[in-house]
């Protein structure tokens, strides 16, 4: 699809959600309230075509709202994972050359806008986590529900896999990547049974690792609290996408790439990435005039407000049509003073 230019006619989306297309019985997580916060972002724009950043492009749900909502609007649509690219492609081939679509990671930002010239985007999504296709399509390796290859690549151009990790890391390692990123208080014992086990041999499926996960837990918690595999899972995942590394800079280079008035939604799926939207916005927003001073210094007022009182959630009617919504948490906010 054409490149695109600001002023000019002309990654993983519906994540944890998510939508599979018209028709599918799916829609985009909490669609009607990211077109009430981008909106009105990309509508004040005057002078040129706004631009919609869709850092996570997935299905391409919310992507194809906003450019229904919003006709002059010119979309950058991002994402990883080159199967998800190419069924946006389709879904957006309508919209002709208001659509630009890149293989990128969301880190990636300043470097995609350098490509296209665009100086800057007026509205931003990021809906993180994994897409439904991800999560469905069992030889994706995400999900513990299936038995299939331990890959859990988002972008599988990558070399690194969840089995190179299962099977390569040190113990010590392991058992951080399970405390940390999964919040697992049984991680010692589970990289302790892994590296038993892969001893025997390899550990190359999610069945053998999910048993081996519940095997390693006391009965007791077994009883409770879901899959007990689903925080060991969650950790291999974001150490193989470098999930949480990526995304402390791509927050920051997506609010560093919009004008007064533009806005910024991310949709969160753990508690780990919403706490570093929670900070990163949270500093963006306080006025930092040293507290000796009497009046606040121009220089030092906020650079965004909040839109969001704390982290949003998705209705009850929402999470009872779509379950892998239960657990998004929304923030937002808006450009309200230039860097200086």
């Amino acid at each position: 699809m054409n490149g695109l230019e600001n002023g000019a006619g002309n990654g993983a989306g519906d994540h944890a959600a998510h939508d599979q297309g018209p028709g599918s019985g799916h829609v985009p997580v909490m669609l009607d309230r990211v077109l009430e916060l981008l909106v009105p972002a990309a509508e004040a724009v005057a002078g040129r075509a706004p631009v919609y950043l869709d850092a996570t492009l997935g299905m391409g749900g919310h992507a194809e709202a906003m450019l229904r909502a919003v006709p002059a609007l010119r979309l950058i649509g991002l994402d990883r994972d080159t199967t998800a690219l190419e069924r946006s492609a389709r879904r957006l081939a309508p919209f002709g050359d208001r659509v630009t679509l890149e293989h990128a990671v969301y880190d990636e930002i300043p470097s995609v806008l350098r490509r296209h010239r665009v100086r800057a985007v007026d509205a931003v999504l990021f809906d993180l986590g994994v897409s439904s296709p991800q999560l469905d399509e069992a030889d994706r390796g995400f999900a513990y529900s299936y038995d299939a290859p331990l890959d859990m690549r988002m972008d599988r151009t990558q070399s690194l896999t969840a089995a190179e990790v299962v099977n390569g890391y040190p113990p010590a390692e392991l058992a951080r990547i399970l405390r940390e990123y999964g919040e697992e208080r049984f991680a010692q014992r589970i990289a302790a049974a892994i590296v038993r086990e892969r001893e025997r041999a390899p550990l190359e499926s999610t069945r053998r690792l999910a048993d081996l996960v519940r095997t390693s837990i006391p009965a007791a918690t077994r009883r409770t609290g879901g899959n007990p595999a689903k925080r060991t899972f969650q950790a291999l995942r974001i150490e193989v996408n470098a999930e949480l590394d990526t995304w402390r800079r791509a927050l920051p280079a997506a609010l560093d790439a919009l004008p007064v008035g533009g806005r910024v939604v991310v949709l969160s799926y753990h508690s780990l990435e919403d706490r570093i939207t929670k900070q990163v916005l949270a500093a963006q927003a306080a006025d930092t005039t040293p507290p000796e001073l009497p009046v606040p210094l121009p220089e030092h007022e906020p650079r965004f407000r909040l839109l969001t009182r704390g982290a949003e959630v998705a209705s009850d009617e929402e999470t009872t049509t779509n379950p892998r919504a239960g657990s998004v948490r929304m923030r937002a906010a808006e450009r309200v003073r230039e860097a200086t």
